[in-house]
């Protein structure tokens, strides 16, 4: 019989307490993220905590941060999930120090925290640069599709609407008449006393779905209106004429409205389907391939997106890029103009790979210009780096990290949890590069 190692009796007490610091390798990321908080400026957020002694004391904030930001490093998104890794995971109960908050805490502190997970984000590329590994010599952008918290059956398109909100007026009618008709019947049979006077719970039902949907249908046409100004003043300024008077624009009969999520739109995605979505966008350092911007948008497509994003950028890392690439999708004459004018070095793709690019207008000279500068040699060397710099990062969000679908919803915290997606993905690239604090 072969011999085998010497086990302990699992139930058997330790003569002297272990440490935590026995737990976990040196160089694993739990450490890496402990320390990245640690150096991290939280006066902002420490400033939302009560001074007063009363009530039950707060857990550590930079210990929920670094609890937070390690459980998206790693791929545990849910609360509940996060606080069940604290019992079960030697990591997490590593950050958690002694700690165990429970997942109502966690997402207490998660949406309390979602615009300083922006600022929190800026932080961590400006340490990201002081290292050495954004340059922004080379930026490339793009934007893909990340589903949101609501199911495209809880919306309803404008058509639709039009018809059920008819349709139920009708019917309350109709039972509002049954109700006062089955009043008077009550009335002659057990008196004027008695109580026969309650709507029926049918009537309270459809009454209730009625303002949901005129509540949506509002909503969508204040959306399309809004929509419609801003492209009359947009292609106004375009042509270099004064703004025409706003006229009332109504809805296409297939404009769809979310009941659950309201700031979310129906978007194509992979194996030609539709889901409730919001568009990501980040910008990607070409060096190491660090995210130096995250934002988020309602619209399907990249169309005017450029220069937001690149704006945002600039900001985080206070200097602009030499180049920026990115794909057709963010082709826009007045945007590429304004990259021109700040003297950056644009790689913005005419047409879809592989396709034959139609003629461009002689309206449009910066995107004829672009045309040109793609088709020589060094335009297409260049423009091709787009591929291995920005979609690789994507991937990493949605394979790696696992993050496919928002948790929260509304745009601005939607906004603030992709923040937060790639502020631990930062880290965890840091981690990876050997980055010491």
């Amino acid at each position: 019989m072969g011999t085998f190692r010497k086990q302990v009796d699992r139930r058997q007490g330790l003569l002297l307490p272990p440490s935590p610091s026995d737990w976990l390798p040196e160089n694993h990321l739990a450490w890496f993220i402990i320390d990245a908080v640690e150096q991290l400026d939280i006066g902002t957020l420490l400033d939302s905590y009560r001074m007063c002694g009363r009530g039950e004391q707060a857990y550590p904030p930079r210990t929920m941060l670094a609890l937070l930001i390690y459980a998206y490093a790693t791929g545990t998104f849910a609360s509940r999930k996060i606080a069940a890794q604290v019992d079960d995971s030697v990591a997490f109960r590593v950050i958690a120090a002694g700690l165990r908050p429970n997942h109502r805490t966690i997402a207490r502190f998660r949406e309390a925290h979602l615009d300083e997970f922006h600022r929190l984000f800026v932080q961590v590329v400006q340490l990201a640069q002081e290292a050495g590994l954004v340059k922004m010599g080379t930026v490339a952008i793009d934007g893909s599709k990340v589903k949101a918290n609501a199911s495209k059956h809880k919306a309803m398109s404008y058509d639709r609407m039009l018809f059920e909100e008819q349709k139920l007026r009708t019917e309350i009618r109709k039972l509002t008449q049954a109700a006062r008709d089955q009043d008077r019947l009550d009335d002659n049979a057990f008196g004027p006393d008695c109580r026969g006077d309650e709507l029926p719970e049918e009537l309270g039902r459809r009454k209730t779905r009625l303002a949901t949907i005129q509540a949506a249908k509002k909503r969508l046409e204040e959306r399309k209106a809004a929509e419609a100004v801003a492209k009359q003043a947009a292609e106004a300024k375009d042509a270099g004429k004064e703004q025409p008077k706003a006229e009332r624009v109504l809805p296409a009969p297939r404009d769809q409205e979310n009941f659950t999520d309201t700031d979310s739109r129906i978007m194509p995605v992979a194996g030609r389907a539709f889901e409730q979505s919001y568009n990501a966008q980040i910008a990607v350092d070409a060096k190491d391939q660090m995210i130096v911007a995250a934002t988020v948008c309602q619209t399907a497509g990249d169309y005017g997106q450029l220069v937001p994003v690149l704006d945002a950028a600039c900001s985080n890392t206070a200097t602009k890029p030499r180049y920026v690439l990115a794909d057709a999708g963010y082709k826009v004459e007045r945007d590429l103009c304004t990259i021109e004018d700040r003297g950056i070095d644009a790689y913005v793709a005419i047409g879809r790979e592989g396709k034959s690019t139609r003629h461009v207008s002689a309206k449009s000279p910066h995107t004829r210009a672009m045309q040109r500068k793609l088709a020589t040699k060094r335009g297409r060397a260049r423009y091709r780096r787009r591929k291995a710099i920005v979609e690789p990062v994507f991937g990493w969000v949605k394979r790696v990290l696992g993050f496919r679908a928002f948790s929260l919803r509304g745009l601005r915290k939607v906004a603030g949890e992709w923040s937060l997606v790639c502020l631990a993905l930062n880290l965890r690239r840091m981690s990876t590069k050997g980055v010491a604090w």
